[in-house]
């Protein structure tokens, strides 16, 4: 157990692991963080800053030997670098799972061993392979990359014979090769928050639903709506997976649901996007939980704050340095509706520079505050 007064190592400094910094400084924990150089605003929050990449084995040894647990904020932490972390210290979530998530067709095959259904997919190593995938699950369909990709980045639509040959040219040049996916109908998009302690107490956050635009989450509302068997199916599948994989600390499990059917999308092991309006929405949020279950603390159920609500991203339109924020004092004048920005000193276009996090009676009403909120922001040229 790392009782408050330790100090909690952080494998990645951005918007994650500053929403992570939060409540295990206010719970009296101590922060390091590794991060590259650029925009990292995990470490204003840091007692300790490791400037460095991710795959410089030494620098993980360096958080390893300041901190007396790490986490990390995103998946893509190479293995070498997670093993020179667990050699030293607890890594949570595991380094087994870390290997599972970072691999799509090493994750399906995983979910596929537990009797858990996914879309239908192929590995793809050669243009031969993406031929005979196409014949076999047809058009439309997409060809994602492997290994990396966020933000539905890494991915392409097969929809006809032009889009095809796009998808052939593009087949060596990925290392770690493709996976293509056919299209599955589906109702919704939901995602369930899992939590397992060191202890193997399991808790859930009730489904949330989501909306993506180009890839890129927009809208996530709770609760979700649907049928009632597949919403609880959803909360039985992360429950499997976290008690198989010795989940300790958060996971992130996204489905695609159609009526009673439920598809798992994907695994995110760490706090996730969709889990942000935890925040004021949860009697417990999903990072103060985090930081519950590695830390060896009792985990809390956690249970709406509102008869609804919604977060909205806030993404960045253009490039630019120096931002300067536009419209805020008007949101924060607006009750029951919260203001987060991440102080990104890039903007990008469709970087997430915030989020706006609403409550209300219903998820429709506080979904229609947030929009209207995030409506209000510009993000501008600062001086």
């Amino acid at each position: 157990m790392t009782l408050p007064g330790g100090t909690i190592g952080i494998l990645g400094g951005g918007q994650l692991g500053r929403m992570l910094a939060v409540p295990a400084r206010q719970m009296g924990y101590g922060i390091a963080v590794l991060a590259p150089l650029g925009d990292a605003p995990a470490l204003g929050l840091a007692d300790h800053a490791i400037r460095a990449s991710f795959d410089d084995v030494d620098a993980a040894r360096h958080l390893a030997a300041v901190s007396d647990v790490v986490t990390y904020e995103f998946e893509n932490v190479p293995a070498a670098t997670a093993r020179a972390v667990a050699e030293r210290r607890p890594l949570h979530p595991n380094a087994r799972l870390l290997g599972i998530t970072q691999d799509r067709n090493d994750e399906h095959a995983f979910l596929e061993s537990l009797g858990i259904p996914t879309a239908p997919g192929r590995e793809v190593l050669t243009e031969a392979d993406l031929d005979a995938a196409v014949a076999a699950l047809g058009m439309p369909c997409r060809l994602k990359s492997a290994r990396g990709g966020y933000d539905g980045g890494g991915q392409l639509r097969i929809v006809d014979a032009d889009s095809f040959q796009a998808a052939r040219a593009r087949i060596p040049a990925v290392e770690g090769g493709w996976r293509l996916e056919g299209e599955v109908a589906f109702e919704r998009e939901v995602s369930v928050i899992v939590a397992r302690a060191i202890s193997g107490d399991v808790r859930c956050f009730d489904p949330f639903e989501n909306v993506h635009r180009n890839g890129v989450l927009h809208l996530t509302t709770w609760p979700a709506t649907g049928s009632a068997r597949a919403l609880a199916r959803a909360l039985e599948i992360a429950t499997a997976i976290a008690v198989t994989t010795q989940l300790v600390g958060v996971m992130c499990v996204e489905c695609f649901v159609n009526g009673d059917e439920v598809r798992v999308n994907e695994l995110a092991p760490r706090v996730h996007n969709s889990g942000h309006l935890t925040i004021e929405g949860a009697t417990v949020s999903q990072f103060e939980q985090h930081v519950r279950a590695i830390c060896g603390l009792p985990l809390l159920s956690p249970a709406r704050t509102a008869g609804g609500v919604a977060m909205v991203n806030l993404l960045g339109a253009a490039d630019r340095r120096r931002v300067r924020v536009q419209g805020a004092a008007e949101v924060l004048a607006e009750p029951g509706v919260h203001l987060h920005l991440y102080g990104k000193e890039r903007e990008r276009p469709g970087r997430k520079m915030g989020h706006i996090t609403a409550t209300g009676p219903d998820a429709q009403t506080a979904a229609a505050r947030a929009r209207r909120a995030a409506a209000l922001i510009r993000f501008g040229e600062g001086t």
